[in-house]
């Protein structure tokens, strides 16, 4: 099976109603990473310093040394900046969810205790804020099993959701295979949550950002001041809110870091977006948790038969008959690169349609005779298949005067005659006069004219029955 495993569909053009409790018409999420003591330093076995996310401006690894501007950046988080976020957040009254590298909570048992006091979440970081890209399955694997096992050891309680940040294409399936939990957030590619099928588990995703986010001081392009990140913020939040009041309420999320918005100029522009966005009504500050909860239980997952994921024989039965006569159509259509964009009617229809346009004339032309005549000889014989029987009734033509009977086989008879296949139109798409009237019309044209439109008229109905099926 040729099979493309990206998803780049979502919800598409019709998102479900988040329905955020109280009726909200905008989530807005904080999320403040605690990776602090867990970073690259040679303290910490690693085999270099850290050289991510701080203000020394291009930063560089130091194999074998410890790189003490970087400690002391790391350390102001932990020792100054963690502490004006948890007064800021606390008196605002707005929880917070913690990113919280395992091996860094460890070393703050202070800070963790003040986060718990707080009634703010706990999720798992990783064990080390490392990155993971290089790391074999089996080694992630057992470095999500120890970040849980110390995590549960330093909180008291396992996490409930996992965000590694620096991953590798391995870590979500791993996280969502370890089974317990509630979300996972390596991904950025959504304003709503969404259910992912990892073999057996359905895995909840609450996607993150890397734009609302902190990160953006410490790389280019990125902010400078911390009215820049206010403004950021407050643009993202009007267009969610209007959003919202529009009847499609979605997830804000924003993220947050102790070293970089922790410091005084740039948590002032964080304050600013707190005072505005409390200032409006009906808006959810939940913790990530909480979004999980309220998801699982108001929209919970239900699985279906995948049309991308099925078998060479099911997809010829299943969509075989589309294109009347013709399953060679989904034959071929199961051999396209076909994921998760082709589980809908439209994506089955571009496959399908793909195979009958790349089709030799001579084959295109065996589906055009493959039609019946409209409410000719078969449909009196009952002799149509369903389909085509519903869609000639749809429009009365099971139903006509022998005059308008009369006036079909003459037209059937002089149209297959110049142009050596049927008369075929989407009837559900006319009413019995309009489809006389085309019928009509479309006599005088040429050959290659009408092959055309036929055979815009075949891939219609077959739109009109996936839409149906589907």
């Amino acid at each position: 099976m040729n099979r493309y495993p990206r998803n780049m569909l979502g919800y598409g053009a019709t998102p479900p109603d988040a329905a955020w409790p109280g009726g909200a018409k905008v989530a807005v999420q904080f999320v403040l990473n605690y990776e602090e003591g867990g970073e690259n330093c040679v303290l910490h076995g690693d085999a270099a310093s850290e050289a991510f996310l701080s203000d020394i401006a291009g930063a560089a690894q130091w194999p074998g040394q410890r790189h003490w501007n970087m400690e002391s950046i790391y350390e102001y988080g932990a020792r100054a900046g963690f502490w004006r976020l948890h007064r800021l957040f606390t008196g605002a009254g707005i929880p917070l969810t913690i990113y919280g590298v395992a091996t860094a909570l460890a070393r703050s048992p202070e800070q963790v205790a003040a986060m718990k006091a707080a009634g703010w979440e706990i999720a798992s970081h990783g064990l080390k804020w490392v990155e993971h890209k290089d790391m074999p399955e089996d080694e992630e694997r057992a470095a999500i099993a120890e970040a849980i096992r110390l995590h549960t050891e330093v909180v008291g309680a396992r996490p409930l959701g996992w965000y590694t940040g620096r991953c590798s294409a391995n870590t979500v399936r791993l996280a969502a295979e370890e089974g317990g939990f509630a979300y996972i957030s390596d991904t950025y590619d959504d304003d709503l949550p969404y259910w992912l099928e990892v073999g057996d588990r359905d895995q909840l995703i609450l996607p993150y950002t890397l734009e609302a986010n902190d990160m953006r001081f410490a790389t280019a392009p990125g902010y400078i001041t911390g009215e820049q990140f206010f403004k950021y913020l407050k643009d993202a939040f009007d267009m969610l809110y209007a959003e919202g009041e529009a009847g499609a309420p979605k997830m804000m999320s924003v993220g947050l870091h102790n070293r970089l918005i922790g410091r005084p100029g740039k948590a002032a522009g964080l304050k600013r977006f707190l005072d505005y966005a409390q200032s409006h009504a009906d808006v959810w500050f939940p913790r990530r948790i909480d979004i999980a909860r309220h998801w699982a239980e108001t929209h919970p997952h239900k699985r279906r038969e995948r049309p991308s994921a099925m078998p060479r024989p099911r997809f010829v039965e299943s969509f075989g008959g589309v294109f009347e006569h013709s399953p060679w159509i989904a034959e071929r259509a199961w051999g396209l690169e076909l994921g998760p964009a082709h589980d809908t009617a439209i994506g089955v229809h571009s496959a399908l349609c793909r195979v009958f346009r790349a089709a030799s004339p001579e084959e295109r032309l065996g589906v055009l005779r493959a039609h019946p005549d409209l409410a000719g000889k078969l449909a009196a014989a009952k002799r149509l298949t369903a389909e085509s029987t519903a869609e000639q009734a749809s429009a009365g033509l099971d139903a006509l005067t022998d005059a308008e009977r009369t006036e079909f086989e003459q037209l059937n008879a002089a149209y297959v005659e110049k142009h050596g296949f049927p008369f075929i139109i989407a009837v559900r798409d006319h009413d019995k006069a309009g489809i006389l009237h085309a019928f009509q019309r479309r006599l005088h044209n040429d050959r290659d004219t009408e092959f055309a439109e036929a055979c815009a008229q075949v891939e219609r109905i077959a739109e009109l029955r996936l839409k149906d099926m589907l």
